[in-house]
C-alpha cells in the first residue's frame, strides 16, 4: 500500500518516520521487505536522517488532489494541525484554514481516490461541560476555544465528505521533537528554584511514539477497513499538569526546583482549557487488540531518549 503522510516534520510525523525506519531495519536484518510505501510530506521540502520529505500545502485543494492521485495513495495520515491553543484565539482564520478547510481537502481527495483518511484530533473538542468521567467517542463536542472548535470542524468536514476515515483523538502530546510541555518543563525545572503549575486541569499525557507505533501497527495489519469511525488514544492513567511536571523533574533528576500546585486562574489565559479531558480508550483497545502503555512508563522512556540525545 501507498501511505501519504502530511505534517511529517511535526511531533507525530517524526515518530511515524521512526516507526517506519525501525521496521525497515528489522525487515532488512531478517531478509524481508517492508510491504508498505510511506510518502512523507510537509509544508517545506527537506531531507531528514536519510528520509526525503516532499512539499505539500494541504490548504491547496488542487495540490492535495494531485498528490493523492500521483502517489496512488491508499491511506492518508494527517499529522498536520494548528496547535497553538492561545495564539489560535487571535488567529482564528488561519486555525480554521489548517484544522478544518485543509482537512476537508484531504477528505475529499481520499473520497475521490477511494483512499482511507486517518486523521488526528484532540481532547480539546471537549471541555465546556464539567466532566468527571472519561470522555467517550460518541460524546457531544463542547469546545471552549478556537483551537478545539476548529478541530471539531475538521472532524465534521470528514463526516460530511463521505470518505472512509478513522479519527483518533489524542491529548497532551509530547515527544523528543519540537516544542512541547515535557521539553519546556525539563528546561524550567533545571533552571528555576521554584515553579508553579496548575493542578485543576486533569487529563492524560500521550507519548507521540506510542501513538505512531499504534497507527503503524493498524495500517501494517490492515485493520482499517470495516473499522472506520472515531477512536480515543492517550496513554493509560490520569494526572494533572502539576503531577506531570513532578514526574518530569523526578525522572530528569531535577531536584533543585520546588514545584508548587496552583489554580488555573493564577495564570490568566485567552482560552479556558478543559478542566477534565481524560479519554476513554475502551473502543480502541477492543477494536484493535492493542495494549496502551501507562503514562509514567512512556514519559521515562522519552526523557531517557532526550537525555541521551536520541
Amino acid at each position: 500500500m501507498n501511505i501519504l503522510v502530511t505534517g511529517a516534520n511535526g511531533q507525530l510525523g517524526n515518530c511515524l518516520r521512526n516507526a517506519v525506519s525501525n521496521r525497515v531495519k528489522q525487515t532488512t536484518d531478517n531478509g524481508q521487505r517492508l510491504l508498505d510505501n510511506y510518502i512523507f510530506t510537509d509544508v517545506a521540502e527537506l531531507d531528514i536522517d536519510g528520509t526525503h520529505i516532499s512539499r505539500l500545502d494541504i490548504t491547496d485543494a488542487d495540490a492535495v488532489a494531485k498528490a493523492v492521485r500521483d502517489n496512488a495513495a491508499d491511506v492518508i495520515i494527517n499529522c498536520a494541525a494548528y496547535t497553538n491553543v492561545d495564539k489560535a484565539e487571535d488567529d482564528a482564520e488561519f486555525a480554521e484554514l489548517l484544522n478544518a478547510t485543509a482537512v476537508r481537502n484531504l477528505a475529499e481527495a481520499a473520497r475521490d481516490n477511494n483512499a482511507t483518511l486517518i486523521h488526528i484530533s484532540t481532547d480539546y473538542v471537549f471541555g465546556k461541560e464539567p466532566y468527571n468521567v472519561p470522555c467517550r467517542e460518541d460524546q457531544e463536542g463542547t469546545p471552549t476555544g478556537v483551537y478545539g472548535l476548529t478541530k471539531l470542524h475538521g472532524e465534521q468536514a470528514i463526516a460530511e465528505s463521505g470518505c472512509k476515515a478513522l479519527i483518533f483523538r489524542t491529548a497532551w502530546l509530547y515527544s523528543e521533537y519540537g516544542k512541547n510541555f515535557v521539553k519546556t518543563m525539563l528546561n524550567l525545572t533545571s533552571t528555576k528554584p521554584e515553579l508553579k503549575v496548575v493542578f485543576d486541569q486533569t487529563g492524560t499525557p500521550t507519548y507521540a511514539q506510542d501513538l505512531a507505533d499504534a497507527l503503524f501497527h493498524i495500517i501494517g495489519n490492515r485493520k482499517m477497513d470495516g473499522n472506520e469511525g472515531v477512536y480515543h488514544y492517550s496513554n493509560e492513567g490520569v494526572c494533572s499538569w502539576y503531577d506531570f511536571t513532578k514526574m518530569i523533574a523526578e525522572y530528569a533528576g531535577n531536584t533543585g526546583c520546588d514545584i508548587l500546585p496552583c489554580h488555573s486562574d493564577e495564570f490568566p489565559s485567552k482560552v479556558k482549557r478543559p478542566s477534565y479531558s481524560v479519554l476513554d480508550k475502551t473502543k480502541f483497545k477492543q477494536t484493535f487488540g492493542l495494549s496502551v502503555p501507562y503514562w509514567t512508563e512512556s514519559l521515562r522512556k522519552c526523557i531517557v531518549n532526550i537525555s541521551s540525545g536520541e
